[in-house]
């Protein structure tokens, strides 16, 4: 593994790279890696026909930005991949959203090969974030072990891409990727607290279904009674679900 140390340099760009993005608050992923520096934001939707993107007078405009634009906010393959665990590992992300996105859903998906189809395979489960208030917020997030996805293997070598989705209570989504080598755990560039942390200000919360709610059952729960203890329950069964 690469000593702190010797990562100082890559990580100096990264906070860097994060000081920038503050500017127009998009996300960035700050451990494995990241695609590249796609906050840009130029042109208009006239430009554009009302488009998130369009070629307009020799190079391309993305009136919303390049991180709307799926599957890795506008980014092509990176020639420089990033070795990552074949046995799962580390994503750690800033979310930045900008005004207006106090909350917002996070997906993290993976593609396979070296330039994939598609990134239509979940890593976990969505789950939603909340800042401490309505105006952009620079925290980091950090999830120390993404698994594969089930009945998935791989071997050192093998190329992948990993990508992260914030989208916000509105609806618009950041795309962001990061295109992985696996390699062996002791071959990775190691985590440290200093890498992938999370921010106090940054809360976390689950998001489920209630498929087995019948019709029936509805009626029931909304009887006073039920109806009183009902966050009762709804605290109990997000209690279960953290052990």
């Amino acid at each position: 593994m690469r000593t702190f140390t010797e990562s100082i340099p890559r990580w100096t760009a990264a906070l860097t790279l994060l000081c920038l993005s503050l500017v127009h608050a998009h996300s960035i992923i700050t451990y494995p890696g990241y695609r590249g520096n796609n906050l840009h934001t130029n042109g208009t939707v006239e430009q554009t026909n009302g488009l998130g993107v369009a070629y307009d007078n020799g190079s391309y405009v993305y009136p919303y930005g390049m991180q709307w634009i799926y599957p890795c906010g506008g980014m092509p393959t990176s020639r420089n991949r990033t070795k990552w665990p074949v046995t799962g590992g580390a994503v750690a992300l800033q979310p930045g959203w900008f005004r207006g996105h106090s909350t917002a859903f996070i997906y993290i998906n993976i593609g396979w090969g070296t330039i994939p189809p598609n990134m239509s395979n979940p890593m976990v489960s969505v789950f939603e974030i909340t800042g401490p208030t309505n105006d952009p917020y620079p925290g980091t997030i950090c999830l120390p072990q993404v698994p594969l996805p089930a009945n998935m293997t791989v071997s050192p070598g093998d190329n992948a891409t990993i990508q992260i989705v914030e989208a916000a209570k509105h609806g618009a989504a950041l795309f962001d990727c990061v295109d992985i080598t696996f390699a062996e755990p002791e071959d990775v560039e190691e985590v440290t607290k200093e890498n992938c942390f999370n921010s106090t200000d940054i809360g976390f919360r689950y998001v489920f279904a209630s498929q087995s709610l019948t019709s029936g059952a509805m009626a029931r729960m909304a009887s006073p009674g039920v109806m009183a203890v009902a966050p009762i329950l709804l605290i109990v069964v997000l209690g279960s679900l953290m052990m």
